[in-house]
């Protein structure tokens, strides 16, 4: 078996534009439509360009020349892209710290009331105690008072109770939607696998254990030339073969083990409790079974339509970070993907 070492980033290099093409493309498109420089925004449009998502590229270009901010928001909230989401539960937030406080002004305002009853109270009490000739007619005025000033506090608090239930139930749809975007941010929309995101906290998560990362496996899956593709067939043919690989990976994986959709063409799969032979033993089953399964109907009959996958194995034995690990993994990635005879790769072996 090939080693997967660092000089396996060298020939790979060539066959991925670089990230850096991939930003100055969206920055002079973003320019064109003068599309103020945000970070959702370039996270929007990466995604119609480079993650390939033509219903997006398609309904950025139906708002026309320059596109207003507030449209572009809706378009990421609607894809559920992680930077609009954020923003989303920001204003829910917001919204819902507004409520709090204008809760507060109201329950003082009704603590007033109270003050304002009992402070009556206690000088009729006065008045009454010590006069014993007042008049029968003064005696109910002052009775009158105390029913006008306890009505005026009732109602109050009827009000607020009102507002109070109002109140309530806004908020519960606030924290719902709140709720709705979080686990949005951490879902792959076309697979509704995880993302990147989810895989770096579960990641994170292992390695802060009490008993440690030991004994897991990542293992990194590409569509080789899924660019070439998309771009001969369409993003839907695109689309599907990646639903229909993203439940054939599923059945691979066991209760306690992960998977997600990393990028456009990339997918990784974290299992607990193996070693390098049992991981590379898995990853060989994904490889046989992609290529024997997922097959689609093309008309160039030099294209066989048929699927192929590379594939790189890290140990978390080998890495003492969760970025360790991954970066081993890419490694081994690239190594498979440089060497079509060799489509799995192990880190380090």
């Amino acid at each position: 078996m090939q080693n997967a070492s660092a000089n396996a980033l060298v020939p790979r290099e060539a066959a991925r534009p670089a990230p850096m093409a991939d930003i100055q493309k969206i920055a002079q498109h973003m320019a064109r439509l003068n599309v103020a420089a945000l970070p959702r925004n370039y996270e929007l449009f990466h995604e119609a360009i480079v993650g390939l998502n033509a219903s997006l590229a398609q309904d950025i270009a139906a708002l026309g020349p320059q596109p207003q901010q507030p449209m572009l928001d809706e378009l990421g909230l609607k894809y559920r892209l992680v930077g609009h989401c954020g923003l989303a539960g920001e204003t829910s937030r917001n919204e819902a710290s507004r409520m709090l406080r204008d809760v507060a002004e109201r329950l003082a305002e009704g603590l007033k009331h109270k003050n304002a009853f009992a402070r009556a109270c206690g000088t009729i009490l006065k008045s009454v105690s010590g006069h014993d000739d007042q008049s029968l007619a003064a005696f109910l005025s002052e009775v009158d008072y105390l029913t006008a000033s306890l009505s005026t506090v009732l109602a109050a608090e009827m009000e607020i109770g009102a507002r109070l239930q109002d109140d309530i139930k806004t908020l519960e749809t606030l924290e719902r939607g709140i709720s709705a975007m979080q686990s949005a941010a951490i879902a792959d929309r076309i697979t509704g696998l995880p993302n990147r995101i989810a895989l770096n906290r579960t990641i994170a998560d292992l390695y802060e254990r009490e008993e440690g990362a030991a004994g897991s496996a990542l293992i990194m899956v590409d569509i080789d030339n899924f660019t070439d593709l998309n771009d001969k067939y369409g993003t839907q043919v695109g689309n599907k073969l990646l639903k229909k690989l993203a439940g054939l990976l599923q059945k691979s994986v066991k209760k306690n083990d992960f998977i997600a959709r990393t990028e456009a063409d990339e997918f990784a799969l974290l299992f607990s409790n193996v070693g390098m032979q049992d991981a590379m033993t898995i990853a060989e089953r994904l490889r046989s079974s992609v290529e024997d399964n997922l097959v689609f109907a093309t008309s160039d009959k030099a294209d066989p339509g048929r699927l192929t996958i590379s594939i790189g194995v890290a140990l978390s034995t080998d890495a003492a970070t969760p970025g360790q690990l991954q970066a081993n993994a890419r490694v081994a990635l690239l190594a498979a993907q440089s060497n079509p005879r060799l489509p799995v790769q192990a880190f380090g072996r």
